[in-house]
């Protein structure tokens, strides 16, 4: 890989990836999840900003495009390896400690529900240094809090480089906040994700 790497040894404790995204989001992730294969063996979960009252299509979408099984996330629903969920609209989306999901109907969070944040926080209480997370294009702040809270519980942070990024306010707020372990394009996240498979799989 071009993109300099921490040590195999950071990749190779990840145990789960969270990502975060809104405008913009859709195009970012094909492009970041498209190289992956049905090898991969660890849960994805995602909340991308969507429009409240609209069911969301995410997930067939994305299933008729990418290798992995795609679904919508479920209250209360145990976490399968090698699965990418999406939050479903309308509802926060928390990983609780047997790594199950949760639904919370909690106040909105930078004007968001489901919130980056939310997920980011309960996931990092869940998996502690065993976490990715990845923040990627937006118009809002949302994510940035979230990846202090993943790099404080001393899980791997991914930001994608706001000069990448279709809207660049979401990468920006979250460099303000810290230093991530990788500052990438989207070409680079997805081969960051494609050495995770390789040594993880």
């Amino acid at each position: 890989m071009s993109d300099p790497l921490l040590q195999i040894t950071d990749l190779q404790r990840v145990e789960a990836v969270v990502v975060g995204a809104s405008a913009g989001g859709v195009e970012a992730l094909m492009t970041v999840f498209g190289a992956l294969t049905a090898r991969f063996s660890l849960p994805v979960v995602i909340v991308l900003h969507m429009p409240d009252g609209h069911r969301s299509q995410l997930a067939e979408v994305f299933g008729r495009r990418l290798a992995l099984p795609v679904k919508e996330a479920d209250d209360k629903e145990n976490i399968v390896p090698g699965t990418l969920y999406f939050a479903a609209p309308g509802y926060h989306l928390s990983i609780e400690q047997d790594r199950s999901f949760s639904f919370s109907r909690e106040e909105r969070v930078h004007y968001s529900r489901p919130s980056i944040d939310y997920l980011f926080a309960s996931a990092a209480d869940a998996y502690g240094s065993r976490l990715m997370g990845i923040l990627l294009t937006g118009a809002n702040q949302d994510g940035a809090a979230g990846l202090v809270q993943i790099q404080r519980q001393g899980g791997l942070t991914v930001v994608q480089d706001p000069s990448d990024a279709r809207v660049a306010t979401m990468p920006e707020a979250a460099l303000a906040l810290h230093q991530p372990d990788y500052l990438l394009s989207l070409q680079g996240i997805g081969r960051l994700l494609v050495e995770l498979e390789r040594i993880t799989c």
